[in-house]
């Protein structure tokens, strides 16, 4: 049997994660919410919504949302691609937390602009192990 190790991921692998979505556009504070939970007992299953204020018009609309976590093997977790017929821009999902650590959330408007928000979420028993 294989011995597992914790991953070994850092924020700046989670910087370098984000900057592949944006570019080298800014990313604002606000227009996000990030909803889960301040303390999860298992890392395996951690309940995750967001949202982002939009009208979700064809003229102004949410085009995707996108999650990353800085001490996760993978940073880049999960993104979701939106259009005004979404009707509004919130998805709900569960995540595996390696760690505690913080989740940020980023929504990418239909103007081009990078909004976002973090949260940290404190884990006692870590999931998303890798073989050593």
């Amino acid at each position: 049997m294989t011995e597992q190790a914790p991953a070994t991921a850092t924020p700046a692998a989670m910087d370098e994660a984000v900057r592949k979505v944006v570019g080298a556009s800014k990313v604002s504070k606000g227009r996000v919410t990030l909803e889960l939970p301040p303390l999860s007992e298992n890392g395996n299953t951690v309940p995750l919504t967001v949202s982002v204020e939009s009208p979700m018009t064809q003229a102004e609309h949410v085009r995707a949302i996108h999650i990353f976590t800085e001490l996760n093997p993978q940073p880049d977790v999960v993104s979701f691609r939106l259009g005004p017929r979404a009707g509004r821009a919130r998805v709900s999902t569960r995540i595996r937390l390696a760690n505690t650590q913080t989740v940020t959330a980023i929504g990418e408007l239909s103007d081009g602009s990078f909004w976002s928000t973090s949260a940290a979420v404190v884990v006692t028993l870590a999931a998303c192990l890798e073989d050593a």
